[in-house]
């Protein structure tokens, strides 16, 4: 008799258990259609991503990628793009604020190169609508690269093998060493710079073991207390504009004086209205914010539940928030960086930071 209860008890124990587990299974199921809805997976194939730029080629692919890295797009040959936007890191450069031209420091966090190419528009003002017109903006804004569009051109013009890649890159033009070449060139680079196969991508299409009990509460909270409502989408952002501060004002340290959108239109609906960022690879593209200033994205998390909702976040949610976030984190792409061919005589000499100094007084 008493083998027989233990045998019975057993058995309910392992019924009971199969029936929480198969209830798991329809939450994930139902939690997973929501999801369907409101984002979408990173395609895999360079073909299906919904890109509207210039024609893919792969020389002008591998030009912009020697483009991205070569420092001498910079006035002082220091800067190159993957200075501030590393690819080794999280697309970004990890600091406050990027560090520029003779050690000038940015206004704003450099938002990550990843996936740039799912957005509506760039920079955290949207003031460049692609990739092509963003490229050009670092390049000449003196707190960053600080150099001109002609000096760029006469760089690249006095190095035989770039005059060689810009023919290949653009056949079918007599001239093609020009400063808008450069810049599509970067973008068609930065457009292959996705990140796909996250563990949420692979919840999206449908594997059950993707994401742990506590991940999918956290998206469950993350839908249910309103953030998809701005971060949806392939790149969960990136897509919209959004004030900062829906609820309430942020802290000034956070907010750091800078009004955001409006700077670019001077039209009051557009105060402190900013691109919303994507959140992909979020864990690797800390300090977080336009500005900066805060550094752990637990803490990101509860300051958005709090200015934009008005919602004090417990920490519990704060925690499984945080952990949904970090699914997030894609598979980045192996770039072999490239072999740059030497200057000339004829390359233009670097700008040192004394030759600034002088030039301003």
């Amino acid at each position: 008799m008493r083998y027989k209860g233990v045998v019975f008890l057993m058995v309910w124990v392992i019924l009971v258990f199969s029936i929480c587990n198969a209830l798991a299974d329809v939450d994930s199921e139902r939690l997973r259609m929501r999801a369907q809805q409101l984002f979408k997976p990173i395609p895999e194939k360079m073909e299906e991503i919904p890109y509207k730029g210039v024609k893919l080629t792969k020389e002008l692919i591998e030009l912009g990628k020697f483009l991205y890295f070569d420092p001498r797009l910079s006035s002082s040959h220091i800067i190159s793009c993957n200075t501030c936007h590393n690819l080794s890191l999280g697309g970004t450069d990890n600091v406050e604020t990027s560090i520029g031209h003779a050690w000038q420091k940015g206004p704003r966090n450099a938002p990550t190169v990843f996936n740039s190419v799912f957005n509506t528009a760039q920079f955290w003002d949207g003031r460049a609508k692609d990739l092509m017109e963003q490229a050009k903006g670092p390049i000449q804004a003196s707190v960053e690269m600080n150099n001109t569009p002609e000096r760029v051109v006469s760089t690249l013009k006095s190095i035989p093998q770039y005059v060689d890649m810009f023919r290949k890159a653009f056949p079918t033009e007599k001239d093609p060493v020009t400063f808008d070449n450069v810049a599509k060139a970067i973008e068609a680079f930065e457009a292959t710079l996705v990140t796909p196969n996250s563990r949420f991508d692979k919840f999206l299409k449908g594997d059950n073991k993707a994401l742990t009990r506590e991940e999918l509460e956290g998206l469950q909270i993350f839908i249910d207390k309103g953030c998809a409502s701005c971060h949806n989408g392939i790149g969960l952002g990136g897509t919209t504009y959004a004030p900062f501060g829906l609820s309430k004002k942020p802290n000034p340290d956070v907010l750091a004086g800078d009004r955001g959108r409006y700077q670019v239109t001077k039209s009051p609906s557009d105060d402190y209205l900013f691109k919303v960022p994507s959140l992909r690879n979020i864990e690797l593209t800390y300090p977080y914010f336009h500005s900066g200033k805060v550094w752990s994205l637990e803490e990101a998390v509860a300051i958005m539940g709090d200015v934009q909702f008005g919602l004090k976040l417990t920490d519990d949610e704060i925690k499984k928030v945080t952990k949904f976030l970090k699914t997030l984190t894609g598979e980045r792409p192996v770039i072999t960086i490239p072999l740059l061919p030497p200057s000339t005589d004829k390359t233009p000499k670097p700008i040192t930071e004394s030759e600034v100094k002088k030039t301003n007084h």
